[in-house]
């Protein structure tokens, strides 16, 4: 049984609006609600549940593939593109939420969970290059595709405790806060359009041409530089947002904390 809101309405046939445009509207909605996870139907289907003629339906897919919602090509069925993720700037954010936010399983394959050292880091955190910095490294993925490749160091006397946390399946600032009493209080995070090398398209599943966007975070507590992280995340499945005004542009606000 699907998602209420991922089931067909049907069309109104008084309504100003041409069947086509409201079948378009109508099916944007439906893979938004995550109705087609995977494949999307064929003509003879929406015709059948839509009770359309064949060029409503061809004109209706036509503009969903236009918009990038669709995929198709002869000889296969057609499927629904990957929505990228919209996250707001402005704030402390979580991917861990905003993947949940759109209904989407999020989980992580734990490359490293460790103490040690790392001499450029630790200049990031302005600590001393031998100093004891406790690591993560994950790829992150969102119903199961890969989504991100993320690392992060904070300093130990602080992060220890996260060495038994299960981070397949949780926020780190969650169990910063839970485990180490330690919530970030600001930072800055600078984001750059990358090429993925060899390595990267790998771990990320990626397709030649698709570029990632990188995210450079420092994260602090008061005054104190308390996370350092990077983070490559998949160019056709994240986008990043900001709201403007006459006036000049304005970074929308967000709670979450990842």
């Amino acid at each position: 049984m699907g998602q209420p809101l991922a089931r067909p309405k049907p069309l109104d046939r008084s309504s100003p609006l041409p069947l086509w445009a409201q079948l378009h509207g109508e099916l944007a909605r439906r893979i938004r609600a995550g109705a087609f996870p995977h494949e999307f139907p064929g003509e003879l289907q929406l015709m059948r549940d839509y009770g359309v003629s064949r060029h409503t339906v061809r004109e209706a897919v036509r503009r969903l593939r236009e918009e990038g919602l669709v995929d198709a090509a002869r000889g296969r069925p057609s499927t629904v593109r990957a929505v990228a993720i919209e996250q707001p700037l402005g704030s402390l954010y979580s991917l861990f939420r905003s993947v949940e936010a759109r209904g989407m399983r999020q989980h992580s394959d734990v490359l490293a969970q460790q103490v040690g050292t790392d001499a450029g880091a630790a200049a990031q955190l302005g600590l001393d290059p031998d100093a004891e910095l406790f690591h993560l490294e994950r790829v992150r993925r969102a119903d199961g595709e890969p989504l991100a490749h993320d690392r992060v160091w904070l300093p130990a006397d602080v992060a220890g405790p996260l060495l038994d946390a299960d981070f397949s399946h949780a926020a780190l600032y969650d169990e910063l806060a839970a485990r180490c009493g330690v919530r970030l209080t600001g930072g800055s995070e600078r984001i750059t359009a990358v090429v993925p090398g060899a390595g990267l398209r790998a771990l990320l599943g990626l397709d030649e041409g698709v570029a990632c966007l990188a995210l450079e975070r420092h994260g602090l507590v008061g005054d104190r530089r308390l996370e350092y992280r990077l983070t490559e995340v998949r160019g056709d499945r994240f986008a990043v947002l900001t709201e403007w005004t006459p006036a000049g542009y304005r970074v929308s606000a967000s709670g979450d904390t990842a």
